[in-house]
């Protein structure tokens, strides 16, 4: 069974940029495709990316293209989500999942807060 453990939320100004890190254990992540979604207080969990388990292929929203970046390091077992050009409509919990044809596995959630 996998386990998802995020970090490196926090609070940012407006324009400022953040790194979260999704670190897996119990299997490994190269047999997943893996992503982010993020859920606002009063919203519905919103998909914001995603990268291929064989080519690594991207998908963004349209909300963070061009500002978010994802990627992986499968020998370390470890997705990441640049983010940069922070805005206040980006506040929200972020969470990583990791999905096959069989299962989907969440992480807890770590909090991103962008305020002046």
């Amino acid at each position: 069974q996998l386990q998802l453990v995020e970090s490196g939320g926090g609070l940012v100004e407006p324009g400022g940029s953040l790194r979260l890190s999704c670190a897996a254990s119990g299997s490994r992540l190269d047999f997943y495709d893996i992503g982010w979604f993020r859920q606002a207080p009063g919203t519905e969990r919103e998909g914001i990316s995603c990268i291929g388990s064989k080519r690594g292929r991207t998908m963004y929203a349209d909300s963070v293209k061009g500002r978010f970046t994802i990627s992986r390091d499968n020998a370390k077992n470890m997705v990441y989500l640049q983010m940069n050009s922070l805005k206040p409509e980006d506040t929200a919990v972020y969470y990583c999942y990791a999905v096959n044809l069989f299962v989907t596995y969440w992480g807890q959630g770590t909090q991103v807060t962008v305020s002046s």
